[in-house]
């Protein structure tokens, strides 16, 4: 049998499920994140082993959702420095690379940067002439200077990318395989600075991506593990580790993404709102057709505004490990301090000094954990505090539904156990089996997927061609990203009309998937 083994790295915990070839649950495991993560994936999966009986040589495929990519970004550790290259000289140069980044991670990341010829409009027609011969001067200083990471931008590069692919090759030519190199049309959308900004992140975080797939490769090896192996991204599909050494910055919100895809399948439910209640925080975001609904709206990760894809997300901090407390005035406060995965030192009903909501949980009847009668509070007090839980939740619903009325929700996470069945503005509540690992079954049951999101002019050009072309290169993409070719299908096609630009231009967008590539 072909088993499957999903983890995710959440906050607080890392989970761990495998499914058998019926994408049946039968084991599940979870133990605290460790300072090093790998470190704690190692032991999860042993554990998940040994509850399944299962030899590691049986398992065919095994998925991984991390943080380590957005940790990086917002402690701004393990960045590199970039070299930065926009292409749109003169028309671009009022506004240089980096202007609204904050101090702190602008610091870190400036390698060199520069603004040169190219370029194009929206119907493709140049701005500039490209200039080979400094953008060669431009690499060989950065070269020179150290630099190992290249982020690329050219205007209107969704419309057409020939010269950031010249820039690419003047690299190659240069560099070989010793540095990485992000192209902006391969990551962000029409909005120069804002796909800018997203390439930089991804160069910036290329090595702590090579970091996490060695040390990930060598775990599972090291534990007898052959099967083909796969990171999780934000769109709630998969990519191989080739793919994501290209493109780490996709790996951005995967936890929320798996913890929603894993919801949808554990309900059945293709079209409903997903809490998610984790040791640290909760995130609520909304499932359409079994997958996240993407922001329509510019992200900002780590204070740095960008325009990839990401899920529509809104996260607040209230999980399991939140400390609860009063403030001058009385009011309760709720997080966003957690105690985290040290919890069972830290709580109060195991001897710690601080009140937790998993406190408030057991002292409720909700758990059965440690000592109910350490938590040293009225039933009065601890029925506020848990009031004041439920209505930051109904708050939160509130803000990311599209409609008055009830809304069906998933509740999954371990700290979902902290919400009752009936909340204000959420009808029917369904909490399913194996909702404590729905992150890590998401991982495991997700697809491989394509995304391509382009401006296309339609003047000396019909329709259908246009939505042609992007249909074929949206399936290339998921055959890239470790598609079985033979499975992948259109499951989604966005197409907008832009008025505001002449020529009859219209911006289509084309997400594919299909099933995991066989070995």
């Amino acid at each position: 049998m072909a088993y499957r083994l999903g983890i995710d790295v959440g906050g607080t915990n890392t989970d761990a499920v495998i499914l058998d070839e019926r994408d049946r649950v039968i084991a599940k495991a979870k133990t605290p994140v460790t300072e090093d993560v790998l470190t704690g994936v190692v032991e999860v999966t042993r554990r998940v082993l040994a509850e399944a009986g299962l030899d590691p040589s049986h398992l065919a495929y095994v998925m991984l959702g991390t943080t380590q990519v957005t940790n990086a970004i917002i402690e701004r550790k393990g960045l590199l420095p970039v070299a930065i290259l926009r292409l749109g000289a003169p028309a671009t140069t009022a506004i240089p690379p980096l202007s609204d980044w904050p101090d702190d991670i602008r610091a870190v990341i400036r390698g060199k940067t520069a603004i040169l010829p190219g370029g194009v409009e929206f119907d493709g027609r140049p701005i500039s002439s490209f200039d080979a011969e400094a953008v060669r001067r431009f690499v060989t200083e950065a070269l020179d200077a150290g630099l190992r990471a290249f982020a690329v931008t050219a205007v209107f590069s969704p419309v057409r990318h020939d010269d950031e692919r010249r820039v690419q090759e003047i690299i190659d030519a240069l560099a070989g395989d010793r540095v990485s190199v992000s192209l902006s049309h391969e990551l962000g959308s029409v909005g120069l600075l804002e796909r800018e900004n997203a390439t930089i992140l991804n160069a910036a975080v290329s090595d702590v991506a090579r970091r996490v797939i060695e040390a990930f490769t060598t775990a599972m090896r090291s534990l007898g593990i052959r099967g083909e192996l796969f990171l999780a991204q934000n769109d709630g599909t998969l990519m191989s580790l080739e793919y994501a050494q290209r493109y780490p910055i996709l790996t951005v919100a995967s936890g929320p993404t798996n913890s929603m895809r894993g919801a949808g399948y554990l309900s059945g439910l293709k079209d409903a709102v997903v809490i998610d209640v984790g040791g640290t925080s909760t995130d609520v975001g909304v499932l359409q057709n079994g997958f996240p609904r993407e922001s329509a709206v510019a992200v900002e990760i780590g204070g740095v505004r960008t325009n990839f894809r990401m899920p529509d997300l809104i996260s607040i901090g209230l999980g399991g490990g939140s400390i609860v407390r009063r403030d001058a005035k009385g009011t309760i406060r709720i997080g966003p301090e957690s105690v985290g995965s040290h919890i069972v030192r830290r709580a109060r009903i195991f001897g710690g000094e601080e009140l937790t909501l998993t406190d408030i949980a057991v002292a409720r009847g909700l758990l059965r954990l440690g000592d109910p009668a350490r938590v040293g509070l009225s039933e009065a007090e601890i029925e506020a505090i848990h009031r004041r839980a439920v209505r930051m939740v109904e708050e939160a619903v509130d803000r990311i539904k599209t409609r008055a009325g009830d809304v069906p929700a998933i509740l999954v996470g371990g700290g979902s156990v902290l919400l009752p069945e009936r909340m204000a503005g959420i009808a029917p509540i369904v909490r399913p089996e194996h909702y404590e690992v729905a992150n890590a079954v998401g991982a495991a049951i997700s697809q491989v997927s394509g995304t391509v999101d382009r401006l296309f002019s339609l003047d000396g050009r019909r329709r259908d061609e246009a939505l042609r072309e992007a249909r074929e290169m949206a399936i290339d993409e998921a055959v890239r990203a470790g598609a079985d070719p033979d499975t992948v299908e259109v499951i989604e096609v966005e197409e907008v009309p832009l008025a505001y630009l002449p020529g009859n231009a219209v911006r289509i967008k084309v997400k594919a998937a299909g099933a995991l590539r066989r070995l």
